[in-house]
């Protein structure tokens, strides 16, 4: 337990040695580039169609003609 909590007090006790921080620099001469036209609201269910279940179709002529024939 001692273990652990040296080595979680180490890197604190280390960073009080380190380098004062920059000085954080304004840039709000840049031009915002982030700018996004408005987005039209859209209805989550607009484009719905309704589906019913259907029956599987024979798959078996499906698979023999994706096959690559021998030759």
């Amino acid at each position: 337990m001692r273990r652990m909590l040296l080595v979680a007090a180490l890197p604190l006790l280390a960073s009080g040695c380190a380098s004062a921080l920059p000085e954080v620099v304004d840039s709000a001469d840049n031009p915002d580039s982030a700018y996004a036209a408005p987005v039209r609201y859209q209805s989550p269910i607009g484009s719905y169609t309704h589906r019913i279940p259907v029956d599987p179709k024979p798959w078996r002529g499906l698979n023999d003609a994706q096959t690559p024939k021998r030759g």
